[in-house]
C-alpha cells in the first residue's frame, strides 16, 4: 500500500496541478505535524520499555485548490509510534490521496472525489468517517463520493468504497445515500419569519463476506452470517429565533459481530436534543437511546477500529485535568444517555454581577444500563440458545436496566474581578463506573474542585494559574493538581504542572514544558511524566500507558 500510493499520490497531484494551472491560479495549502518522545524507564509509575530512542508521530498533509479541481495527500511516519498506539500503526506512507473535481453555477453544484474521503450522514448514528490523531483514529474511505445540490434547499449525496483499518483496508465494501433539504428555502414565509426546517433521509449498506474473517466458531453449529447489512437514518431540525431542535432515528438490520457476542438482534438509536438561547441565558435539553449500535466494517474487530458509525456520549467534554480523570466511553451494546445545561449571565451592576457581570453554567448528565431481558430461541424441541446465534435478549423502551453507567453534575462560575484579574470557580461530582468503562474497579463516586485565576500583568505578560482536588473513598483515593502558566507576547509560554496521587500512591506526575510560537511555526519542548488513563473525546476513548522523558512537538501551517 505505501509505495503504490507514493506513486500514486504525485502522479495525481502532478497531473492536477498542471491541469488546473491551464485554467487558473492554484492555491497551496497543507500542515506539518510531529509529536517526538525520548522515553526513560520509570518503574515507580510503570511505563513500558522500548528499545527505540526516540518515538514519534509525524504528519505531513499537502492540499492543491482550483476553480474546478481540488487534490490533497497525506504522509504519515509512524515506523516508531508513540506509547498508547497499537503495533498496527508501526509504518510509514501515503495513506490519504484524492482528487476532488467540483462545478458551481448561481442555481445548482456538485462534487466528484475520487480516493480518500471523508463523510457524515446527519449525526453520524449510520456513517461518520473523520480523522483524530489523539486518538489514533482514521477511518476514510477509500472509493468515490458524489455531491449534488441541483437547486436551492436540495442536497443529495453518495459514497462507495472501502474502509482505512491503519495500513491495510478492510474487504467490506460499504455504499451509502443521503439526502437533505432545506424547506425554509422554498417558502419564504418561514425565512422571512425567522424560522428554518431541515429533513434528512440516509442508507448505508455494508457488504461483507463470511470468509473475509475468522470470526466466532462452534464445535457444535456454525452460524450464518449475513452478507449484507443495512442501515437506515431520518432526522428533522427546526429552529426558530433561539430556540432549536433536532430529533433523529436509525435503525440497522441483523449485524452479528464480536461487539454483541454474534447476536442477531437488529440495533436502534434514538435521539432529542433542544435548545434555547437569547442574551445572558442559555438551555440544552437532551436524551439518547441506543441499543446494539456498534456498526463496523470488519465484524471482528474491537477497540477503536472499523467503526462506521458515532454515537455521541451526551457527557460534558472536560479540559481539566482532574475533571477528566474518569472519562466515559459511549457504551455501544446499549444505554441511555441524558444531559441538561443551563447557563445564565447576571447582568453588570447587579449584586450577583458586581461591576463586571458573573456567568454561572450548571451541567447534568447520567448515562444509565438499558433494560435487557433475556429472549431464549429454541433451537431444537426442549433446547433453547440464549448466546451467540440467537435473538440475544428483549428490550422494553422505556425501561431502565439495574446500573448507572456515569453520572456527572458540575457547576461552572466564570468572574471578572478586576480589569486584570479573572477567576474560574468549578465544583464537579461525579459517578463513574470503572467496570462498565474499563472491565473492572466498581462504582467510583468523587467529588473535584478547581480554581483557575488569570492575570494579565502588562499588555504582554499573561500568568495563568490552576488548582484542582478530586476526593474519593475509591480506585487510588484522592487527587491533587497545580500549574502555573507564563505567557509572553508574541512568542513564548512556559508551564509547569504537577498531578499528585495524594492517596494510594503518593506519586507525582510532573511537567515542564517551553512553547515558542512565530508566524505559521509553533514548536513546543518539555520534561516530565504522564500517567496512564484514557484519552477520550466525544464518547471515543484510547487507553495511553505512562510514559516519562523528553517531549518535541512541531506544528506548521502554510
Amino acid at each position: 500500500m505505501r509505495k503504490t500510493t507514493w506513486i500514486a499520490a504525485l502522479a495525481v497531484l502532478t497531473v492536477t496541478a498542471a491541469n488546473a494551472q491551464s485554467d487558473n491560479k492554484v492555491v497551496v495549502t497543507g500542515s506539518i505535524q510531529s509529536d517526538i518522545l525520548i522515553p526513560q524507564d520509570d518503574e515507580k509509575i510503570g511505563t513500558e520499555h522500548t528499545s527505540d530512542w526516540a518515538l514519534t508521530n509525524s504528519y505531513a498533509d499537502v492540499s492543491l485548490q482550483s476553480k474546478y479541481i481540488d487534490a490533497g495527500a497525506r504522509f504519515e511516519f509512524l515506523e516508531h509510534p508513540l506509547p498508547g498506539f497499537e503495533k498496527d500503526f508501526k509504518g510509514w506512507g501515503v495513506p490519504n490521496v484524492y482528487v476532488k473535481l467540483k462545478r458551481a453555477t448561481e442555481k445548482s453544484q456538485a462534487e466528484l472525489t475520487l480516493g480518500n474521503f471523508y463523510e457524515q450522514f446527519g449525526s453520524g448514528f449510520i456513517l461518520r468517517t473523520y480523522e483524530e490523531r489523539s486518538l489514533g483514529i482514521d477511518n476514510s474511505l477509500l472509493g468515490g463520493r458524489i455531491m449534488w445540490q441541483p437547486i436551492h434547499g436540495l442536497t443529495l449525496k453518495g459514497v462507495s468504497g472501502v474502509q482505512r483499518r491503519y495500513w491495510d483496508l478492510n474487504k467490506a465494501w460499504i455504499n451509502g445515500a443521503d439526502v437533505e433539504l432545506n424547506v425554509d428555502q422554498w417558502i419564504k414565509a418561514m425565512a422571512e419569519g425567522n424560522t428554518y426546517l431541515t429533513l434528512g433521509a440516509s442508507v448505508v449498506n455494508k457488504h461483507e463476506n463470511a470468509e473475509h474473517d475468522d470470526v466466532f466458531a462452534s464445535p457444535i453449529y456454525k452460524l450464518n452470517l449475513p452478507e449484507n447489512v443495512n442501515a437506515w437514518d431520518v432526522r428533522a431540525n427546526l429552529s426558530h429565533g433561539g430556540f432549536s431542535m433536532l430529533a433523529e432515528y436509525a435503525q440497522k438490520t441483523q449485524d452479528p459481530s464480536f461487539d454483541n457476542g454474534y447476536i442477531y438482534r437488529k440495533g436502534y438509536v434514538a435521539m432529542l436534543s433542544s435548545s434555547y438561547s437569547k442574551r445572558g441565558l442559555s438551555l440544552l435539553l437532551q436524551a439518547k437511546r441506543s441499543d446494539n449500535m456498534s456498526f463496523r466494517s470488519r465484524r471482528s474487530m474491537n477497540g477503536t477500529s472499523s467503526f462506521l458509525n458515532h454515537l455521541p456520549a451526551f457527557t460534558m467534554d472536560h479540559t481539566y485535568t482532574l475533571a477528566a480523570l474518569y472519562p466515559y466511553a459511549t457504551h455501544p451494546e446499549g444505554e441511555w444517555a441524558y444531559q441538561a445545561e443551563l447557563g445564565y449571565v447576571f447582568k453588570k451592576k447587579t449584586f450577583l454581577g458586581g461591576k463586571y457581570g458573573t456567568s454561572v453554567k450548571v451541567n447534568f448528565s447520567h448515562v444509565h444500563a438499558i433494560d435487557q431481558s433475556p429472549r431464549a430461541t429454541e433451537v431444537s424441541p426442549g433446547h433453547f440458545l440464549t448466546d451467540a446465534g440467537s435473538n440475544g435478549y428483549g428490550s422494553s423502551f422505556w425501561k431502565w436496566g439495574d446500573e448507572t453507567y456515569y453520572q456527572d453534575l458540575n457547576v461552572q462560575i466564570d468572574k471578572r474581578l478586576s480589569r486584570d484579574f479573572k477567576l474560574f470557580l468549578m465544583y464537579m461530582n461525579q459517578r463513574y463506573n470503572k467496570t462498565i468503562v474499563e472491565g473492572e474497579g466498581g462504582m467510583i463516586n468523587s467529588n473535584i474542585f478547581i480554581a483557575e485565576g488569570k492575570y494579565k500583568m502588562s499588555r504582554k505578560l499573561t500568568l495563568r494559574g490552576e488548582l484542582q482536588y478530586l476526593t474519593t473513598k475509591q480506585d487510588e483515593g484522592d487527587w491533587a493538581f497545580a500549574l502555573l502558566e507564563l505567557s509572553w507576547l508574541p512568542n513564548w509560554m512556559f508551564t509547569v504542572s504537577d498531578e499528585w496521587n495524594c492517596g494510594e500512591t503518593n506519586l507525582h506526575y510532573y511537567q515542564g514544558l517551553v512553547t515558542f510560537n512565530y508566524k505559521s511555526h509553533r514548536i513546543q519542548a518539555g520534561y516530565g511524566r504522564t500517567r496512564a488513563g484514557y484519552n477520550c473525546s466525544g464518547g471515543v476513548c484510547r487507553y495511553v500507558p505512562a510514559q516519562k522523558g523528553f517531549t518535541i512537538s512541531y506544528n506548521y501551517n502554510f
